[in-house]
């Protein structure tokens, strides 16, 4: 039986069989190939030219800001305005995302600890009470109070290792294992230090970008390892906007005090550009990199963060569309 004959037969069956080419893949494969042979033999050698953007970032680099990586002269001191813009879409970005998956405000007449959810489960009960006979409702609620997590601190079924063995399903954890924990609390400090580390040490290709992003993955191990209720108090909405608008108010500041005092934004007003391969080195580099790690840092973990808390669906489920 041909190719053709057997997905037809499993076209008419519903599963139709995925084809596989081996000639393209092969064709593609020594493409990329290719591609990175050029490049190897195209990168200059120790002892080749530098380019003239090259040379005239080193140039402005030590002499005049006292930095001796030329990256990060190029990202926070010549190119500053541009890392200004791109942050401040970064910061667009968050204010898109956190006012597109915001939860419905409470209700003046459900302020209450248990929340809008909790006081519509009771009235439910109220007004709607499951007769005995109903063992269909009944079953269909307990379900719903089962896939509901579980709360307090000293509740046993908190992390999966608390649980007995052989314990039925549905899995009632809020946390990882033991030894998940016990990584990711190793970890952490770890990576921390190294994140903080791109941003402080303006000598070293890196600054609060990309540090940025390093603390917000810190975040999201401790977040996967210990789960929501115990990172919940720690990652707060109202604090982490604060520190988000405390970087953001910082790198204005740095660009404007720039214009006034020396006439040109990103301008190095600081007088600390005179101590090279230190963690002063940069002038207003070294304050702009820091403003930028607590600008990201903040900023991704409120986007992701509100992600994860989204309550709806953007599409409605399909029985719904087919009742329409």
């Amino acid at each position: 039986m041909s190719a053709a004959e057997r997905l037809g037969r499993d076209a008419d069956a519903g599963e139709p069989e995925a084809l596989h080419r081996p000639a393209v893949a092969g064709v593609l494969a020594a493409a990329l190939v290719a591609c990175l042979i050029a490049a190897l033999v195209g990168v200059p050698r120790d002892g080749a030219h530098l380019p003239a953007v090259a040379r005239q970032a080193l140039e402005a680099a030590e002499p005049g800001w006292g930095i001796a990586e030329p990256v990060n002269e190029v990202v926070y001191g010549s190119r500053g305005f541009d890392t200004f813009g791109e942050t401040f879409l970064l910061l667009a970005a968050v204010v898109s995302v956190t006012t597109l998956t915001r939860r419905r405000e409470a209700r003046s007449e459900h302020a209450g600890s248990q929340g809008e959810e909790e006081a519509g489960r009771r009235e439910r009960d109220e007004i709607d009470p499951v007769a005995e006979t109903d063992h269909t409702e009944a079953t269909a609620r307990i379900a719903e109070d089962d896939e509901r997590p579980q709360s307090g601190a000293g509740n046993a079924l908190t992390y999966p290792d608390r649980e007995p063995l052989g314990s039925p399903a549905p899995e009632h954890a809020a946390g990882m294992s033991v030894v998940t924990r016990t990584a990711a609390r190793t970890a952490a400090p770890i990576l921390a230090v190294g994140g903080v580390y791109l941003a402080a040490e303006g000598y070293s290709p890196g600054g609060g970008f990309p540090a940025g992003a390093v603390l917000l993955g810190v975040v999201l191990l401790l977040w996967a390892g210990f789960g929501t209720q115990r990172m919940g108090p720690v990652v707060r909405q109202d604090p982490v906007e604060a520190l988000e608008l405390a970087g953001a108010v910082g790198i204005i500041a740095i660009e404007v005090l720039g214009l006034l005092i020396k006439g040109s934004v990103s301008a190095n007003w600081l007088p600390l550009a005179h101590s090279p391969t230190t963690i002063f080195s940069g002038g207003v580099l070294q304050a702009f990199s820091g403003s930028e790690l607590i600008e990201v840092s903040t900023g991704l973990t409120l986007t992701i963060f509100a992600l994860l808390a989204m309550r709806h669906d953007w599409t409605p489920d399909e029985d719904e569309v087919e009742e329409s």
